[in-house]
């Protein structure tokens, strides 16, 4: 995640959950898996391209996923 996000950035565009939602139920309610991110915010139920890249089925990759942001905050 070299690039700076806005806690406004749609990470999951079905489901419009935010990378600030995505970050309060990391951090707040302990999620630490895909599955726990998507009961707790709905993020990842869809579609599943925001999960990570291998699962992204856009002709355009998404700049941001939903792996990515637990690996860094999982991390810290």
């Amino acid at each position: 995640m070299a690039r700076s996000f806005q806690h406004s950035y749609e990470v999951c565009t079905c489901k419009h959950v935010t990378l600030g939602e995505l970050i309060y139920a990391i951090k707040e309610k302990n999620a630490k898996s895909l599955e726990e991110l998507g009961a707790l915010t709905d993020a990842g139920t869809c579609c599943k391209s925001c999960k990570n890249p291998q699962s992204d089925l856009g002709v355009e990759k998404m700049e941001l996923y939903l792996e990515q942001i637990l690996d860094k905050f999982n991390k810290e």
